[in-house]
């Protein structure tokens, strides 16, 4: 360790190592480069042949590693827990993560909409530049090794591998979550959590797609809208206005709008699709009532050609609001007016079940926050005991946010753990 570092004595004669990071995604990787940067001896257990498998899958495997912009825009992307992570990402920005992969040779670039990508578009780029860092700082990985268990005696941590054990005086739970388990995300992080005392919310798939019950429009999979408004209703009560952009596929919805509001979203809920765009149910039904008159003879679809609702589309909304396909204007009713007024706006779908961990980007749950210090990322409950990624109650919306949140808590965890490290 550095002069200004030291493990109490006591400590030094029981540890081998002075911090073990459990879990070598973006959090393990850059947690354990910035834990050795001091001069601490830092071992990574690696359950998989390799560190980094997420990584590598990352952005259909170009790697989205943050978004441009204001940092503290941030912190709206993270449902109700950005104030938890905004120091995290103040500590270590968008701005620091980018400068971080441009100085060490990898070139970056932000996207129209400020999706940040690798020039080269290889995650496997991103994933080089973690590990040359680690071998540069020091950093022990021992990979095959799944952690089986952590105790903690006399202020020291015994973690436990098939292997053999280990000690540490501090420890980084990075395991990530339970989503893409093909990777290795199992949940194990959770486990080793609980053991040690510390709570764990309930756990579901998040960034996920939806399976839609009696889904009308499986002809129609493809088909995108940008900017729609949706609502989530449950038990007949609204949850939440949502806008984003939204795709029909051929069990049900995705895209951008529908994954960021799947956090949200439980089985039995019912979204309500808004396809004429920003307009409320009682406007366009005033819209329709004024222009039928002014054009009699138009057939009713030709009236919501101004709307964004696809030709083949309004051809099934009229079906569905009981509308024949050839009615004209003229003998367009007030009922028929508010049936298809109702459709076009606030269209139900119920839904089925959200996708489920080997869909799912990332998980919804996870470490209680209340019981983390935000402010280093160690647990209120266990000394030393610190956690960084996806293994947080925490999960962004897409378009880097979650790779950035993974960066900044491992950063942050890392420095929590060196100031753990050098008290007495």
């Amino acid at each position: 360790m550095s002069d200004g570092m030291r493990i109490p004595e006591r400590v030094q004669q029981v540890a081998r190592w002075d911090s073990i990071v459990i879990g070598g995604g973006p959090a393990g990787l850059f947690c354990a480069i910035h834990a050795a940067a001091a001069g601490c001896r830092v071992l990574l257990l690696e359950k998989n042949t390799r560190p980094g498998a997420k990584i590598l899958v990352a952005g259909t495997g170009q790697c989205n590693i943050t978004h441009d912009g204001d940092i503290r825009s941030f912190v709206s992307r993270y449902g109700d827990h950005g104030k938890f992570i905004r120091p995290a990402l103040m500590s270590f920005t968008n701005t620091d993560l980018m400068h971080y992969f441009a100085a060490r040779g990898l070139a970056l670039r932000a996207e129209e909409g400020g999706k940040v990508f690798p020039a080269s578009r290889k995650s496997a780029d991103v994933l080089a530049v973690l590990l040359a860092e680690c071998d540069k700082q020091g950093v022990t990985i021992r990979c095959s090794e799944p952690v089986t268990g952590i105790t903690r005696e006399e202020g020291v941590f015994v973690v436990s591998t098939g292997a053999g054990m280990y000690h540490a005086a501090t420890v980084a739970i990075t395991t990530g979550g339970a989503s893409y388990p093909q990777c290795g995300t199992t949940g194990d992080g959770y486990r080793l959590a609980a053991s040690l005392g510390q709570p764990v919310t309930e756990t579901a798939p998040a960034l996920t797609p939806l399976n839609i019950r009696n889904y009308p429009f499986a002809g129609l999979a493809g088909i995108s809208f940008a900017a729609m408004p949706f609502s989530i209703w449950r038990d007949g009560k609204k949850v939440r206005d949502c806008t984003g952009d939204v795709l029909l596929t051929h069990t049900g919805l995705s895209g951008p709008g529908i994954l960021d509001a799947s956090r949200w979203i439980r089985p039995g809920d019912t979204v309500k699709l808004g396809f004429a765009g920003p307009v409320r149910r009682n406007e366009l039904a005033a819209d329709l009532a004024k222009r039928a008159p002014e054009n009699p003879g138009w057939w009713v679809g030709t009236i919501l050609a101004k709307y964004p609702i696809p030709e083949r589309l309004n051809r099934i909304l009229l079906g569905i609001s009981g509308i024949p396909e050839k009615l004209t204007c003229a003998h367009f009713s007030a009922a028929q007016r508010s049936a298809l007024a109702a459709t076009c706006t606030e269209f139900p779908m119920d839904v089925e079940s959200l996708g489920d961990e080997r869909v799912a980007m990332v998980t919804r749950g996870g470490i209680a926050l209340d019981t983390v210090n935000q402010k280093t990322m160690e647990s209120k409950l266990v000394p030393g005991l610190f956690f960084a990624g996806e293994v947080l109650d925490i999960d962004g919306d897409t378009g880097g946010y979650n790779l950035q949140a993974a960066f900044s808590t491992g950063y942050l965890a890392a420095q929590g753990s060196r100031k753990r490290l050098s008290s007495p």
